[in-house]
């Protein structure tokens, strides 16, 4: 399972973030730590119920996500259809929830790298919603913008959520934790 997002301190707070800030929580609730490890991630190997997963965060920027993915599923020997991607999504307004296999990037950069680079979109996707940028703002720019001091105030709780997402269907299967998660 790998978490989307911009190493370092300077983009921890921003909304490309979210799929890194999903995979902390899980993280936590696994009571371990992310490592450094050799195929260009952060990675932290444990359980989530009964299945064994490997959390990943790529050290590379958004936009070059693919190579440390593909090292990912080559080195840990995980099939594309067990990869589970999660990431912020525009088109889903703030607290929004989807899962999903499959379908286009839909401009998300992170997504258009690992497409080219696994050359298939044929994943399993947590869609965390950010909402769309305020009125001729740049999406890009949106992006690597901070949460707002309202956002903040349930932050906590929707990256809660998208955790329990993220549990459910690595335990449950897709179309359970749709027909529970997805807004």
């Amino acid at each position: 399972m790998v978490g989307l997002g911009n190493p370092g301190p300077a983009y921890s707070g921003n909304r490309h973030n979210v799929g890194f800030l999903v995979l902390d929580v899980l993280a936590g609730r696994m009571s371990a730590r992310f490592r450094t490890h050799r195929t260009r991630a952060e990675v932290l190997e444990g359980r989530l119920g009964p299945e064994r997963v490997v959390l990943a965060k790529p050290r590379s920027y958004m936009n070059d996500s693919g190579g440390a993915v593909s090292g990912l599923l080559d080195y840990f020997k995980v099939p594309l259809e067990r990869l589970v991607v999660v990431h912020d999504e525009l088109d889903l307004p703030f607290g929004g929830l989807r899962l999903k296999v499959g379908g286009g990037d839909n401009g998300h950069n992170g997504l258009k790298s690992i497409r080219a680079t696994l050359g298939s979109g044929e994943f399993h996707r947590v869609r965390v919603g950010i909402g769309r940028p305020p009125g001729r703002m740049d999406a890009a720019a949106f992006v690597l913008r901070d949460f707002s001091a309202s956002e903040r105030r349930t932050l906590e709780l929707e990256v809660d959520r998208a955790a329990d997402a993220v549990e459910a269907l690595v335990t449950n299967g897709l179309e359970q934790a749709q027909n529970t998660f997805n807004t």
